[in-house]
């Protein structure tokens, strides 16, 4: 049981909590995952968003149930160690932090290079200290600034939609749909752009201040997955329908790309700004997602002891959130990783196949298993389905987790 003091209070409200879903989702992603994913997928990268979409709508519904049943901090991490065990729980933590924490630094960077090209590093590290400060102030705080966020990042996205569609450029042949990139290059795709999905479980991450939680979690999740998928959609359409496959594979920045061949170059530096603030919503749920899955480990002993306490005024783990802060920083000012965690993609993979492996326990009915053994195989083929430098590092992370849990146990049997 955790402590009653050590407890965050329940702020969020369904819309709250839909709210910051979008924001983990509707992130920069979506301004930079078309491109590889096309590249991969050629004529078959709308099948792919389908893909992915089947995979991302299973795990959601298994992390529905699972946060009705475990309104607690740490989402997977809490699941996995109550219905699998404490090394499956563990395993999905470690793959959340690590694989995150690098997301962090990469979308802090990525405000960066859209905000000052010339002083990426200074600009991400401001932003990471902007952002924990934000987050210390409260949920609420949080969810506001989130709310702000996505409705910059919404209007962007649909000014490209109707400056594309609208174009005399737009050609709707080069929607047609064909397996030019090969099975191989579909999946590849889509486990790509799942990587843009993976927010959705942010609202069971932070289960534990949302109010009336087994109503509220499993109503949230699927509405923010849907608004994200029917947004996705209209954007790939878009793009698509200017640029083609082969051109959305080529392009640097796909949706500034877009908007200069439809006609209207003045609008680029918009989609710009768009993405710089996406990256930043992204970033202020990444650093949210982490903390609380930081306070869940640490409450077990994962990880120190004292990253779960809980701010007795605002109410949030702050001492979780500045560590998580300190390390995003620091990578953030020292090392570009945008290039180098594939590995993010493969550990959010391995964290949803442990959800829907947990979900799998909680009805023993074929019906209720449907749903969680399509995500599990899902899971399981879009992982190894990545680029193979991807897989070797995600392995590699995994492993080195493994080897942490079998010292830990070592010591505590001391």
């Amino acid at each position: 049981m955790t402590p009653a003091g050590s407890q965050l209070r329940r702020t969020l409200g369904l819309g709250d909590a839909v709210v910051v879903g979008l924001g983990s989702m509707i992130g920069a992603g979506v301004f930079a995952a078309l491109a590889p994913a096309a590249r991969a997928a050629g004529s078959g990268l709308l099948l792919a968003l389908a893909v992915a979409a089947v995979v991302a709508y299973c795990n959601a519904m298994s992390s529905a149930r699972l946060a009705a049943r475990y309104p607690a901090s740490g989402g997977t991490y809490v699941y996995g160690r109550e219905r699998l065990g404490e090394f499956w729980g563990y395993l999905a933590g470690w793959s959340f932090i690590v694989g995150k924490t690098a997301s962090c630094a990469a979308m802090a960077l990525t405000v960066g290079v859209y905000v000052w090209p010339e002083q990426p590093h200074a600009v991400a590290v401001a932003a990471v200290v902007a952002l924990t400060a934000v987050n210390y102030g409260g949920i609420r705080k949080s969810a506001w600034l989130t709310r702000v966020i996505v409705a910059v990042v919404l209007a962007v996205l649909a000014s490209v939609v109707v400056v594309c569609l609208r174009s005399g450029q737009a050609d709707a042949g080069r929607l047609e749909i064909g397996l030019s990139g090969g099975v191989g290059g579909v999946l590849q795709a889509a486990g790509l752009l799942f990587f843009a999905f993976a927010g959705y479980a942010r609202v069971a991450t932070l289960g534990e201040e949302v109010r009336d939680p087994r109503r509220t979690i499993p109503r949230a999740i699927p509405l923010a997955l849907g608004i994200t998928l029917a947004v996705y959609a209209c954007v790939a359409v878009a793009v698509l329908s200017v640029l083609g496959p082969a051109g959305l594979g080529r392009a640097t920045a796909p949706l500034a790309d877009a908007v200069r061949a439809a006609g209207l170059p003045e609008l680029a530096p918009i989609v710009r700004v768009g993405a710089a603030v996406a990256a930043l919503g992204s970033l202020l749920a990444l650093i949210l997602g982490v903390s609380r899955t930081t306070l869940a480990m640490a409450r077990d002993r994962h990880l120190p002891r004292a990253l779960a306490a809980v701010h007795p005024r605002f109410q949030v783990p702050h001492r979780a959130e500045l560590a998580v802060g300190a390390v995003v920083a620091v990578l953030a000012a020292t090392v570009d990783v945008r290039g180098a965690i594939g590995f993010s993609s493969f550990g959010v993979l391995a964290y949803y196949a442990v959800a829907n492996a947990s979900a799998w326990t909680l009805d023993p009915s074929r019906v209720s298993r449907v749903v969680p053994a399509l995500g599990l195989i899902g899971c399981v083929v879009l992982a190894f389905s990545l680029p193979a430098v991807s897989v070797a590092v995600g392995v590699g992370v995994l492993a080195v987790g493994v080897v942490a849990y079998g010292v830990r146990g070592q010591q505590v049997q001391r």
